[in-house]
This record gives structure tokens, C-alpha cells and sequence, in this order.
């Protein structure tokens, strides 16, 4: 492509991945935070939750001044807490709930205009229940972050049986999912990731097309899943080009073309389109980055 990838979409990274030290809610958030909001690389940033009341501050102030777009992902928070929002349990199911919800307060207080979350694992004698669960905690995400704002709510799509075996899951049911809450919260969508493409036993096109109607946001990364005893393997993220992944240049130009075909890049909606990029074992962070910013440019050349 001649056009700026600007022109379609703005590229953003996920600052907890990227610095996983920072995963958590603390650690070195200010001084990381800052290293890609000063990037002029990146239009957009993606942050979870932070403990600090102050750094919080701090942080929205930065955001508030880079001229650079803000999401929240609130998937780190359920994993570190073992909450599933599908949880067949009510009481259990309520808690995630209940910790999303605080996700979304710091969303909004750092002033990102969409919050992120992800499915659970669930029993497959008790799908239907669990599809169900997940069904009535979305719809309270939706309208409590909906109450408060203009935010929207996006669910990841991530593997069913590989690493986090979430129930959303497989592109039929993700599009089955989407329908049914889309028909009443109108600030809901999905999130796809092509780093998940592989985990799910899927091609760019099985996997989009059919919830192409629903995509709000998209991730770019890597993944191993071609043999469980490799290094990296499972949802790992790790850098483009790692040792026998699956994805490269070629694999992000073929995504992001499908998701240009489907109209979710484009001109008029530029929506955020993010690095998810974690360092293996002693790699630097910055190099990682680096990494992802060159397979993006050599990406976008073929388009």
C-alpha cells in the first residue's frame, strides 16, 4: 500500500504485554507508559489496571495530553484473580462481574474509550449453563460501563481448548454470542486477535468473515501451536519471527488485508489495531517492539 497505514488504522500497543513486569497493576507504569506515548509510531495505547491512585492520576494525565487513543483491558484482571465471567456458580460469576466493573471505574478515569474482557474455561457438560452465565455478565458489563459513558465493551476471542480454553471460542459461536447481545447493547463487539487465529485450529477467513458485522477491535501478534513441547508454545505472544510461530510479514499483511476486504480498516472508521507483543525469556522489551514495528511496515508494503 502507497496510503499510510494511518489512513485505515491506528496502530497501537498493549503497554502490560509489552512490559509484563507491569501486568499486575504495578511496577515501572510511569516511566513505560511514557516510553510509547512519546513514540509518535503509536496512536494508541492499551493499559489495565493500575493500584496506585496517584500513578493512576498521572497516567491519565499523560494520556490526556498525547493526543494518543486509550483502551483498557481487563483480561489480566480476571486471569491474576482466577475469575471467570462464565463461572456456573453465581456467587463466583458475580465476583468477576464485580472486578470488571472496577476495571471499567479505571477505564473511564484514565479516559480510554473502550474496556476489554474475555470468557472463561467452562465444563463442556455444563456449555449451555456457562453460555448462558456469560450471556447475563456481559449484558451488565455493557450497561454499567454504558451508564457511566460513551465507552464500548469488546470480548476477545480466544482459544476454546489449547491455553486459556475460553468458551468464546470457536467464530460460530463467537458470532452466535455477538447477535444475541448486540440485539440489546449497542456498545458491544468483538475483539479479534490474529495471534489467536492458529490457537483456534482456524484460517484468517474462518475466523473473521463470520463475525466480520461485530469486529470493534483487532490485535496483531504471534503464537507457537505447532507442537506443544516447543518453547513459546500455547498463547505466549511472543515477537514476530520467534522460533517455528506461525505468524510473520506474511501472515499480518494476508490479516490485515481480510480485515481492509471486510471494511473494519478503513478511512472512516480508523479504529484501534494494537500490538500484542511479550518478551521471551531475557528479551529486551524495546527490541521486541522494534521487532513488531518493522514486520508492521514490511506488512503494510504488501498490502
Amino acid at each position: 500500500m502507497k496510503e499510510s497505514m494511518r489512513d485505515y488504522f491506528k496502530p497501537g500497543l498493549i503497554h502490560f504485554m509489552a512490559y509484563p513486569t507491569t501486568m499486575k497493576g504495578d511496577g515501572p507504569i510511569e516511566e513505560t507508559v511514557k516510553k510509547i506515548l512519546t513514540d509518535t509510531y503509536f496512536d494508541a495505547i492499551e493499559v489495565t489496571q493500575i493500584n496506585d491512585a496517584s500513578v493512576r492520576a498521572k497516567v491519565a494525565d499523560m494520556i490526556g495530553a498525547s493526543c494518543v487513543t486509550a483502551a483498557f483491558g481487563g483480561q489480566p484482571m480476571l486471569l491474576a484473580a482466577g475469575k471467570n465471567v462464565n463461572d456456573t456458580d453465581e456467587g463466583r460469576r458475580a465476583e468477576a462481574v464485580a472486578l470488571l466493573k472496577m476495571g471499567i471505574d479505571q477505564a473511564y478515569e484514565l479516559g480510554c474509550v473502550a474496556f476489554a474482557f474475555l470468557s472463561g474455561k467452562y465444563d463442556s457438560r455444563e456449555k449451555d449453563k456457562a453460555y448462558g452465565a456469560l450471556i447475563k455478565s456481559t449484558k451488565e458489563l455493557c450497561a454499567y460501563a454504558k451508564q457511566k459513558g460513551g465507552m464500548t465493551v469488546a470480548h476477545e476471542v480466544f482459544d476454546y481448548d489449547v491455553d486459556k480454553k475460553s468458551l468464546i471460542g470457536p467464530a460460530g459461536l463467537a458470532k452466535e454470542y455477538a447477535q444475541e447481545i448486540s440485539a440489546c447493547c449497542d456498545n458491544f463487539g468483538l475483539m479479534v486477535d490474529l495471534s489467536h487465529i492458529p490457537l483456534l485450529h482456524e484460517t484468517t477467513e474462518e475466523s473473521l468473515l463470520p463475525v466480520k458485522d461485530y469486529i470493534i477491535h483487532a490485535h496483531m501478534g504471534n503464537c507457537v501451536s505447532k507442537d506443544s513441547s516447543m518453547p513459546g508454545y500455547g498463547d505466549s505472544h511472543p515477537r514476530f519471527g520467534f522460533p517455528y510461530g506461525d505468524n510473520d510479514v506474511d501472515e499480518l499483511a494476508h490479516y490485515l488485508k481480510v480485515l481492509m476486504d471486510i471494511g473494519f480498516i478503513c478511512p472512516e472508521k480508523r479504529p484501534i489495531v494494537s500490538f500484542e507483543v511479550k518478551p521471551f525469556g531475557d528479551e529486551d522489551s524495546e527490541i521486541v517492539i522494534a521487532n513488531a514495528k518493522r514486520t508492521l511496515d514490511a506488512a503494510w508494503r504488501k498490502i
